[in-house]
């Protein structure tokens, strides 16, 4: 069974209190879908009061630490080496349209390198979680990559350039992607939360996850989990500047340089 530090029991408490607020919005939203208007400024609110919530439970417990906040952007707190990133609502379209699957991402950077993060997904009550050099794990069960090996035999995930997201090239680019790895996988999801799919691979769900254009906080909490699943994560050129590119190529160990030569074969066409 886990044993969960200090710090980790916060970023719990955290991101549970906010999450049953979250709850009860997400059923309000499934009642909403008849309205003309539609949820969306609901949401909106939905999504600022979580951040607030975190944000005053993660204030009270660690005073000085600063924040990187989805809606609130940087808070600069005394204490420089620490730095909360959040977002209090990963996967808001599908909150939007009543899916429930969204989650809480909540990561704390130390000395500009993510030492622990916490992924909730308060719909399913699974709380995905990691500390450096101790391990991951989701709810009281240890974190391992999947062990497959052959793309015939995986299931990747990837997020689709929509509308506001991604631009003409972009697009091209990623339809180029798919005409390569379609052919030679079992499958690939699009499930509308990036958190969630490095949660997944580093559950050994899927086996890879790529992606670009995201933000911090979409996945600062899944790089340390999926490192300390035995996962491995880089930029889909290879670099290790994930969090100010937003350009991701998740996988486990016997994966990563496959999908990275798929993704570079398609580059190339």
């Amino acid at each position: 069974m886990a044993h969960k530090s200090a710090l980790i029991n916060v970023m719990d408490a955290a991101a549970r209190k906010a999450s049953r607020r979250l709850l009860r919005d997400f059923g309000e939203v499934e009642q909403l879908q008849v309205s003309e208007k539609g949820p969306s400024d609901f949401v909106s609110s939905a999504d600022l009061k979580a951040e607030q919530t975190i944000r005053e439970e993660l204030e009270k417990a660690r005073p000085d630490y600063s924040f990187l906040l989805e809606e609130g952007g940087k808070v600069e707190g005394k204490d420089k080496s620490n730095r909360w990133i959040i977002d209090p609502l990963d996967g808001t379209a599908n909150f939007l349209h009543g899916i429930p699957h969204f989650c809480i991402s909540i990561a704390l950077e130390r000395d500009s390198e993510i030492f622990a993060g916490i992924i909730y997904d308060p719909a399913k009550d699974e709380m995905f979680y990691a500390e450096k050099g101790q391990g991951a794990w989701l709810n009281d069960k240890r974190l391992r990559v999947s062990g497959r090996a052959q793309a015939k035999d995986a299931v990747m995930a990837t997020g689709i350039p929509h509308r506001g997201r991604g631009s003409a090239k972009t697009m091209a680019l990623f339809n180029k992607e798919l005409a390569v790895i379609m052919p030679q996988v079992a499958g690939i999801r699009r499930m509308g939360s990036a958190a969630l799919d490095l949660a997944y691979v580093a559950a050994g769900r899927y086996e890879g996850f790529w992606e670009r254009g995201l933000s911090a906080w979409d996945i600062a909490a899944g790089l340390i989990i999926l490192r300390e699943a035995g996962g491995i994560v880089s930029e889909i050129n290879l670099g290790e500047r994930m969090l100010e590119t937003g350009s991701v190529l998740a996988a486990n160990g016997r994966m990563h340089d496959a999908m990275a030569d798929m993704l570079r074969k398609a580059a190339r066409n």
